[in-house]
């Protein structure tokens, strides 16, 4: 298999392979896309989706398309909970958002712009193998896997109860319900994806789906650790606006304690999800070791 590095790369230098051009009339909308895909970022749930089609015995050249789909997902995802009405964030990896670049407008308009790109992206692929039942069904699963945990049952649920859960209340079933969607939907997704489109057998994808969802869940219980005791130079945008707006988060409900040690446990039982395929899963247990102790 690559290295994280390795599967990094291949996504920076394919990363508006899929962009549209709208034509000189719409061309700032381009540009605006480009603009939030380029200012950086960990490329994690591409990554993730490349190796895990690595792993099965896939294709990757074949799984990039899905890879690049999931980028442009989570930067749509971004641009808006940047917008005032949501997050309200002038930094993004240390750049200035794209609202703050573009406007309001545009930025809507780039995010719509990057949804439907990748929802374009992913229902064309299968088109290439409708002469082929096995491949065609495999690429038609990746895309409905990834199209739906990013949709309204998922990633954008969790996003909706983040935002009607501000200054209430709430108890630990709503955090488990914000967590598994708002974050830990988008990286099960590029698992699932990538080892369907291998054909990976059902055992291994229901092993991987525990990793994916427990290695999700931690990433973004310890994002609601950094936005308390993280360097917002190292984090790239300001820290501590979850307390200040009021959000429904592991920390803010359990403690800091408590969420440091869910984090140290999710990452280990991760790991022993996929402990039955020993050392040729290595890349994803080094991966969730190194996403525990992250800083940014």
């Amino acid at each position: 298999m690559h290295s994280f590095d390795e599967y990094k790369k291949i996504i920076n230098d394919h990363l508006t392979d899929m962009l549209p051009d709208p034509g000189s009339e719409a061309s700032v909308l381009r540009e605006a896309m480009a603009y939030s895909l380029e200012v950086g970022g960990k490329r994690l749930r591409p990554s993730l989706l490349l190796a895990a089609c690595e792993f099965a015995g896939g294709d990757i050249n074949e799984a990039l398309p899905y890879a690049l789909a999931l980028e442009y997902i989570h930067t749509y995802s971004l641009i808006h909970d940047d917008l005032p009405a949501m997050d309200n964030d002038d930094l993004r990896r240390g750049k200035p958002t794209n609202h703050k670049v573009y406007g309001e407008a545009m930025a809507i308009l780039a995010g719509d712009g990057l949804l439907s790109t990748a929802a374009e992206t992913v229902t064309g692929e299968p088109l290439r193998h409708a002469d082929d039942p096995v491949r065609l069904a495999a690429h038609i699963k990746a895309a409905h896997e990834i199209m739906s945990r990013a949709g309204a049952a998922g990633m954008i649920a969790g996003q909706t109860a983040d935002v009607t859960a501000e200054n209430k209340d709430a108890d630990a079933s709503l955090v488990r319900y914000i967590e598994e969607h708002k974050t830990g939907d988008l990286i099960t997704a590029p698992v699932r994806a990538g080892l369907m489109l291998a054909c990976a057998p059902e055992d291994m994808i229901d092993a991987f789906t525990v990793y994916a969802m427990d290695t999700g869940i931690a990433f973004q219980i310890l994002d609601d650790i950094l936005d308390f005791e993280g360097d917002a130079e190292l984090i790239g945008k300001d820290v501590g606006k979850d307390s200040d707006l009021g959000k429904c988060n592991y920390v803010c409900v359990h403690g800091m304690d408590a969420a440091k040690k869910e984090l140290h446990r999710l990452t280990m039982e991760a790991k022993e999800s996929i402990s039955g395929y020993g050392s040729a899963a290595e890349f994803f247990t080094q991966l969730a070791d190194s996403l525990e102790i992250r800083k940014y």
